[in-house]
């Protein structure tokens, strides 16, 4: 069972000085508001010198002066919809970098971030200015806004990746940008609902989860919290309300637990600093949510962190704690021995208090609180005592490696989107490889996201996997602890089938990757038959005029046709849809213009369905569920990054697809001159008799076909077994004689073909 993480349960504390540890014992109570009230006055610059004279020398000073009254001057006489001057915006996000000590180069850039995107600055001109480093990180938190795109969210999409990719190129762009969403958080009030829930959602969506991947879990619980407020205010206010009312019910039970919480670990001499505080609104929510509790049921409302102040005494002061109060089963965590991704350290127990109430508790040093409290920006907060982070900012670096392998990899800005997102979730397993090396893998992750995660080449050439020395499918869902071995073959290719269960945004980007690139050809040719059938389904002749292909290329962002047919063919866009764009520039072409020849392409008519025989490949696959064979009816479902899945017209899970994405199917039939032979699966019932299997195996044999699988079911009561067969056919006659031929075998109660 998992305890609940620390980031989602306590608000935040101020860093623990270094040095020998005063004992203090304090409750605190949060106290949040509905929405924030903005000062509306004259912005002034006197607060945020004030803070960078404590650790910038006079010169840097000078610089970050020159850079706000540049900002000052660029945004004159622009205001915020609060009323206040623009430029107080700026100079509170430099502030809030200035509260992580950000070098000079930062909060120059914290104080510009909006020139170029509200004022059209020129990157040139700042690099004359500025010069390159502080250009460049204006550069990465600017907006595309200058660029066309097709939809709000493409727009939003692309966005993100030019700010991710920045970032890992240079962690200070998402740092400044953290900052500069936490104080648009912090005024969000002014906006109208629709634009308040929608700027919420997002935040809630990426930023939120970045902040707690870079450990920055004071900005990651207070993003949290305003985005909870302005995605559900009445559901905010009522658990604020009901959290005010029970403070005073639970005030007993606070202050006898920190009595003997106190009293026993002054007894065992260890310097220690008891912070006692309330769960965040959030994560109160969240557990009655996932949990389907009232909030009278969340007993757990308060935790306390215990910090000491060696590593040793983490672990002293946990025994003494369960020596103290009975721990509950499954409720401990050692983040110590293995830390979050994000670098997070702590103990995590659950006891059962006074009054049995559950008590949650995290016991750290004073060097895992900074860290916990601050992750990566602990690097410029303690910039000499940085030997401890080293562990952490390379977790870190190979985070933001993993970006640009990504970018590499990934067709589009949604689809780079959606891979990063997949891993900034936060829950994680933690598995071995068999030289006992750890591997953090987000929770779901399989033995092929396991794979992905050691190397590229390694996935993409994984034939088979052993968990904890035991044979396991790739689809097999890992978890805490399991030793994970991977056997590959140089011969093994990455299946589209792989994407339907892998987890990690690695793992999906490389097999899309491998399958845009290494099937192009067979992408292309799908592509033309399915734009040609639509095409020819309004009445359009498929070959195009160079005039419309040049302006469908302009309009689609695609590189040339040949793009737009692979897209076609993985599913990433839809023939029908795109035939429609086609005939809307069509018909605003004022005279008839010479046809493009498309290679010989056979025009289907209206009526032609798709024809396949197949040995296409993967972009054409036979559905595993019902395992077409010629002579069955066919129906054809586009599937993103799949290319054509073909199912049996009768089959069960295409009818149960189809009815959720109707547009998504076509019609497709068997292509005449067929070669080849495929796969069939059939089930047999026969009696426990010896030398049955034998029999049966003999005369399907004899019926011309290949046995390629074959498992046994014994029903020991009726004396029967089932044997499920996969045996390859020409067709629908040759299954059917097989059949015939089967059931006369003595033993036999039944035989039919499994479509299941």
């Amino acid at each position: 069972m998992n305890l609940t993480p620390p980031d989602s349960t306590l608000p935040s504390a101020a860093p623990v000085k270094r040095a020998v540890l005063p004992r203090a014992v304090k409750i605190s109570k949060p106290a949040p508001s509905d929405q924030p009230t903005p000062h509306v006055g004259v912005a002034s610059i006197t607060h945020l010198t004030t803070k960078l004279a404590e650790y910038l020398n006079p010169s840097e000073l000078k610089k970050v002066k020159e850079a706000y009254r540049f900002s000052d001057e660029m945004h004159l006489g622009q205001m915020r919809k609060s009323g206040e001057p623009y430029i107080s915006h700026p100079i509170a996000v430099a502030e809030i970098c200035a509260d992580w000590k950000l070098d000079a180069q930062a909060i120059m850039a914290a104080l510009l971030h909006d020139v170029m995107e509200d004022q059209d600055v020129k990157k040139e001109e700042l690099i004359e200015r500025f010069g390159a480093p502080v250009a460049s990180l204006v550069d990465g938190l600017s907006k595309l806004d200058k660029i066309e795109f097709q939809s709000q969210i493409e727009a939003q999409a692309e966005n993100f990746r030019k700010m991710l990719l920045a970032m890992a190129r240079d962690v200070r762009v998402i740092l400044v940008k953290l900052a500069d969403r936490l104080h648009n958080m912090r005024t969000l009030g002014v906006m109208v609902p629709e634009k308040k829930r929608r700027i919420a959602r997002e935040t809630m969506e990426v930023y939120v989860p970045i902040a707690h991947r870079l450990g920055l879990n004071n900005i990651y619980r207070e993003l949290q919290e305003l985005s909870f407020s302005h995605l559900h205010p009445l559901r905010h206010r009522t658990l604020l309300k009901a959290v005010r009312a029970a403070r005073g019910n639970r005030r007993e039970v606070v202050s006898k637990i920190l009595e003997s919480v106190n009293t026993t670990l002054l007894a065992t001499g260890i310097p220690t600093q008891i912070d006692g505080r309330e769960k965040t609104l959030y994560g109160i929510y969240r557990k009655m949510r996932n949990k389907h509790l009232s909030f009278s049921q969340v007993l757990d409302v308060y935790g306390f962190r215990i910090v000491v102040d060696t590593f040793a005494n983490c672990y002293v002061a946990l025994g003494t704690l369960h020596a103290l109060y009975k721990p509950m089963p499954g409720k401990f965590k050692d983040y110590i021995a293995i830390p979050k991704l994000n670098g997070y350290q702590s103990l995590h127990t659950t006891l059962i208090g006074p009054y049995g109430t559950p008590v949650e508790f995290q016991i750290r040093t004073q060097d895992m609180h900074r860290v916990a409290e601050s992750g990566v920006a602990a690097h410029w907060l303690y910039k000499d005592e940085d030997g401890d982070l080293s562990e952490l900012q390379q977790r870190t670096h190979a985070w933001l490696q993993s970006l640009l392998d990504i970018q590499k990899q990934t067709g589009d800005s949604a689809e780079f989107l959606e891979h990063v997102k997949v891993d900034l979730f936060p829950d994680s397993v933690y598995v071995f490889t068999p030289k006992s090396k750890i591997i953090a893998l987000p929770r779901g992750a399989t033995a092929l996201d396991f794979a992905y995660t050691i190397h590229t080449d390694v996935g993409d050439q994984t034939v088979a996997a052993k968990i904890n020395h035991e044979p396991a499918p790739l689809r097999s869902e890992l978890h805490n602890g399991d030793i994970v071995e991977i056997i590959t073959s140089s011969s093994s290719r990455p299946s589209p089938n792989w994407l339907s269960f892998v987890r990690t945004g690695k793992a999906r980007s490389a097999i899309r990757h491998h399958l845009r690139t290494v099937n192009l050809n067979e992408s292309v040719d799908l592509g033309k038959r399915l734009l040609s059938q639509a095409l020819a389904t309004l009445n359009l002749n498929p070959a195009l005029a160079p005039v419309v292909v040049e302006r469908l290329l302009n309009e689609s962002s695609a590189n040339s046709l040949e793009e737009i047919y692979a897209d076609i063919g993985v599913g990433k866009r839809m023939a029908a849809l795109v035939a429609r764009h086609i005939m809307g520039l069509l018909e605003n072409q004022p005279i008839s213009l010479p046809l493009l020849d498309m290679e010989g392409l056979a025009l289907p008519t209206k009526a032609d369905p798709v024809v396949i025989n197949g040995s296409e490949g993967v972009s054409i696959q036979l559905a595993p569920c019902c395992q077409p064979i010629p002579g069955d009816l066919l129906i054809g479902q586009l599937k993103r990054d799949q290319g054509l899945i073909v199912h049996t017209e009768d089959c069960n899970v295409a009818k149960r697809q189809r009815s959720k994405d109707p547009e998504r199917w076509i019609e497709v039939r068997w292509a005449t001159d067929l070669n080849r032979r495929f796969d069939c699966r059939i089930k047999v019932l026969v009696h426990n008799d010896k030398g049955i299997l034998a029999r049966v195996a003999a005369d399907i044999g004899e019926s011309d076909a290949n046995i390629t699988y074959v498992n046994m079911d014994d029903d020991k009561d009726l004396m029967m077994t089932q044997l499920i067969f996969t045996i390859q056919v020409e067709d629908r006659v040759h299954l059917a004689r097989l059949l015939r031929n089967v059931r006369r075998i003595h033993g036999v109660t039944r035989i039919l073909r499994d479509r299941s």
